[in-house]
This record gives structure tokens, sequence and C-alpha cells, in this order.
């Protein structure tokens, strides 16, 4: 266990480090959705197949997070997320190569278990790294930088796919890799949890990845097959959950949710989000296949939201700290439904300023009213000592319900098949999925509002800032 000052050589090093490795996986998380286009027209690949670019990667992500998080525990920080960071550069160079679409996807699955090896380790090192009075400056640290990087991955990616090729966006995450584990090796402390005992719960792993594979089968593949979703949605899942009451070192401690506080903010967060992954898988193909914008503009499109959220969320967080979450969590989810509203005047006419521009703003401005909140009330609904799990769980429920909606709101606007190839089609499909994600989130304000108490939420000293793929980790 080290005591790493925040100012001192030593520790400016770890945080390069951490924010560096995290940033991959959260910018890869997002900037494929720019070069799904590009790609869809090399590969020649219907829309279920590019559903499958973005949720394969999701898939193995949300269910192997929890997973990673004990392993580093056990074996060793550093280590999971040295791993991490050379499997996610291999899978990256397969994505760069891939020769269809069937290799692109599965290279993004494997993408995502690097992802998942990364992801908890980075934040975990600088828990277990800094000094006590410094560790908030550094997750401050942390967490704004990894919104800078979030504002400049779909930027950098969208100038790749338009200069060069859309597998650039790949192959400029292997010399990034290579600098972390450089830097990881050299200048990150091993850490373990010494409190961690028994084994991982491998078997909860499996069960909980094979149940989001199957509902996410279901959901993309079952129109064109005649499947039931409801069929596929039960047993992984129900087995899931059987299997957590009943091991003696469960994956996800269950007891969490007796808190009315805990439960109510995840399905709050399931909603928000669900309706964020769906309405975002499909702008981009939007704004580049109806409205005529190139991979470059359609990338920087959201950049106000970021933004918004840099200069915001922290204030956000201080007011929940003094009035407690419920009024934020009401109204905020209510001014992002109101952002998706506007997007309803997107079509091949208008331009950025008057049509993207107002409806970005609005929508990332509910944002930075929600989040701080939400993750802060997770935080406070449980032990102190379950507060890393409960951020943990937070984030797999975030992405668990981007990665269904991605699945669900294209056949549910009738956009199936090659559909985003017909402007007119594709544009009256949209128009009807971000009023559904309207809809959706004035639902979370409504829960919010009747299920939450007003308990002020205790301050923290990090910096909430969102990714747009899940909120942060705390």
């Amino acid at each position: 266990m080290e005591d790493l000052r925040y100012g001192s050589a030593a520790g400016r090093w770890v945080l390069a480090a951490t924010v560096l490795g995290s940033a991959l996986a959260a910018i890869d998380a997002t900037v494929v959705g720019i070069a799904l286009p590009a790609i869809g027209r090399e590969f020649g690949a219907g829309l279920a197949s590019l559903q499958w670019v973005v949720t394969a990667y999701t898939l193995t992500l949300a269910g192997l997070l929890l997973v990673a998080g004990a392993l580093g525990d056990r074996y060793g920080r550093r280590l999971v997320f040295q791993i991490g960071v050379v499997w996610f550069a291999v899978a990256s160079a397969l994505c760069a190569v891939a020769t269809g679409p069937g290799m692109l996807i599965w290279a993004r699955a494997l993408q995502g278990v690097g992802a998942a090896l990364l992801t908890p380790g980075s934040l975990a090192i600088l828990q277990a790294s800094f000094h006590p009075d410094d560790r908030g400056r550094a997750i401050g640290a942390w967490s704004g930088l990894g919104g800078v990087g979030a504002a400049i991955g779909p930027f950098l990616g969208g100038w790749l796919v338009d200069a060069v090729s859309w597998r650039l966006i790949f192959v400029i995450n292997l010399p990034l890799a290579a600098l972390v584990f450089v830097m990881a090796w050299r200048h990150v402390p091993e850490s373990r949890d010494a409190e961690a005992t028994g084994r991982v719960d491998v078997v909860g792993g499996v069960l909980v990845t094979g149940g989001l594979i199957g509902v996410t089968y279901a959901l993309i593949e079952g129109p064109a097959h005649g499947l039931t979703p409801p069929a596929a949605l039960g047993l992984l899942l129900v087995a899931f959950v059987w299997w957590e009451r009943r091991t003696a070192h469960p994956l996800l401690p269950l007891d969490m949710f007796r808190s009315v506080a805990f439960s109510v903010t995840n399905v709050v967060t399931f909603i928000v989000y669900g309706a964020l992954g769906g309405a975002l898988f499909l702008l981009p193909l939007q704004l580049q296949q109806v409205s005529g914008y190139t991979a470059l503009e359609a990338g920087i499109a959201l950049l106000p939201v970021t933004v918004i959220m840099l200069l915001l969320s922290s204030r956000s967080g201080a007011v929940a700290a003094r009035i407690g979450p419920r009024l934020q969590m009401s109204v905020g989810p209510v001014v992002v439904g109101a952002g998706f509203a506007l997007l309803v005047r997107v079509d091949e006419a208008g331009t950025y300023l008057t049509e993207v521009f107002p409806a970005v703003c609005v929508f990332g401005l509910g944002l930075a009213i929600t989040v701080a909140p939400l993750t802060a009330t997770v935080l406070a609904a449980v032990p102190a000592r379950h507060a890393g799990m409960a951020s943990a769980v937070n984030n797999d429920v975030a992405r668990a319900a981007s990665l269904v909606a991605v699945a669900v709101f294209p056949a549910l606007v009738g956009i199936t098949g090659d559909a985003y190839l017909h402007p007119e089609l594709f544009s009256a499909g949209f128009h009807s999925a971000v009023l559904i994600a309207g809809v959706l989130c004035v639902a979370a304000g409504l829960l919010s509002a009747v299920a939450l108490r007003d308990t002020p939420c205790p301050r923290t000293t990090a910096h909430h800032h969102c990714a747009l793929d899940a909120p942060p980790l705390d």
C-alpha cells in the first residue's frame, strides 16, 4: 500500500497511467458509433450487424466488469490492469484488420473483455495508491481528464474516418496501449484487498454474461428469425439471481437491493441510460445518412454535452449535498427527455445551430442536473464498505440498459435490415425513437419524485462527469 502525494512525480505518473488506461475503454465505447456508416458501406452490412458491432463490446464489458474487479482485488490490481491493456490492444488490432462484419463483431467482443479487465482497476489503483488527504483530488482529476478524453474521442474518430479509414480508430489504440503498459509497469505500485477472501465468483460471471448474450440475441435477431424475445429473457439471468443467493462469495451482494433508495436509483439509471443508449446509437446514423454530415461533423455534434457536464456537474453535486437528490433526480430526467424530444426536428434540411445544437444543450443540462446526485445517492444508500461495489453495480446497470436499448429501439421504430440506407424511412424511425426516449426519461423523473426521499447526499470530492455510455465510477 503506497501513500503517494498528488503533487509528486510518482503520483503524476500513476494518475497519467490510470487516466489513459480508462480513456482507452471509454473512448472506444463511444467513437465506434461515428464510424458505423463507413463500416456498413465497406462491408455491405445491415443494421443488425451494426448493432452487434456496438453491443458485442458492451456485452462482454458489462458481463465481466464485476468479475474483473474481484480478480484485481485478489490477484493484484496492477497485474489485472496490465493484462487488460494488452488484451485490449490485441483485440483492437483484430478489429483493424477485420475482413467482414463477423470478424469485427468477434473482435469487438474480445475488446470488451480487455476493457472489463482494465476499467475497474484504474480507479482502484488510485484508491489504493494515494494518501487519504490527496485521494479526492486524484479521483477528481481522473474524472475530469476522463471527460476531456470522452470529448476528444468522437472528434478524433470522425477525423480519422473522413481522412483515412474507420480502421484507424482501432489502430490508434496500439501505441496508446503500449504507452499505458510501460507506464503501469514502471510507475504503478501493486495493490490487493487484504480482506478479499474466497474464490472469485466465476459461475456468476458466466451466468450474467450468458444471460445478457441471450437477451441481446433474441432482441436483435428475433424479428428476422421469428424468435420470441420473452422466451430468451429469463433462464440464465434467473439462474444468476439464484446462484448469487446461495453462493458464499457472491459476485453481486443482493442484500444491497433491500435499500429502497439504491433500488429506485438503479431503476432510474436503467431507464435514463437505456434511453440515452438507444437514441445515441441512432443519432450518428441520422446525422450522416439523412442530414449529410461528415463523420467529423457528427463526431463533434455532441461536444456541448461534455462541456456542459464538465462545467456544471460539480455544482450540481454541491446542490444535492445541501438539499438532497429528489428534486434534481425528478427534474433532471425530464430535462433530458425534453432534449431528446427536440431532436425530432433533425432532418435533411436544417442546420446544426437551428436543429442539433439546441437539443444537445438541453440534453446536456439535464444530464448535469441528474448524474451527480444519482451517483451520490447510490453510494449513500449502502454501507461505506460496499461503496465500490455499489458504484460498480450502478455502472453495470447503465451499460446493460444501453445494451438492451441498442437491441430494442431500431426494431421498435421499424428500422431493420438496410433501412438506414433509405433516408426518409430511417428519419421517420429516428423521430419515433427520440420521442420514446423522451417519454422514458419523463417516467424516470416521475419515479424519482414519488419514490425518493429528500435526505441530503454526502459531499464527495470527485468531479462527476458522464462519458455518455455510463455514469462515472466513484
